[in-house]
């Protein structure tokens, strides 16, 4: 009966309690660290060597290149994620708003056109049949 160890004696609650809280901020830096290598790429200010720089410190020193950034460059971190996120936002609506009128304005302006052409006689009444269905279909 010695042989065997009963692992919940030997790792009691509150070192399996910091053990998690161990594992949770490790996975939090890690994140911030992925964060900031993404925000030294988004940031149009800096110039390739200071991109450069940043990354070799951030990458050679990691926990102080990441304490040292945020510091330095935390707040406007802030604001590039908001412009980006408005970025992305506006380019999503225009996509939407170019996807979703574009059909009815194009088939509504070629449809007038017909209608004029139409009615200056230059096309007969079953030309502009057919020609309205093909547009519209």
């Amino acid at each position: 009966m010695s042989g065997y160890v009963n692992l919940a004696y030997d790792y009691p609650v509150l070192g399996a309690f910091w053990t998690a809280m161990w594992v949770f901020l490790w996975v939090l830096w890690i994140i911030l660290l992925f964060k900031i290598i993404f925000d030294i790429f988004r940031d149009d200010s800096l110039n390739g060597w200071a991109k450069t720089g940043w990354l070799i410190f951030v990458i050679v020193l990691p926990f102080l290149g990441v304490f040292v950034y945020v510091v330095a460059r935390g707040k406007g971190m802030g604001e590039r994620e908001a412009a980006h996120a408005r970025a992305q936002q506006q380019a999503f609506d225009a996509y939407i708003r170019d996807a979703a009128g574009t059909t009815g304005r194009n088939e509504a302006d070629q449809l007038a056109k017909l209608a004029e052409i139409r009615a200056k006689g230059d096309i007969t009444e079953e030309e502009f049949q057919r020609a309205k269905e093909k547009i519209l279909h």
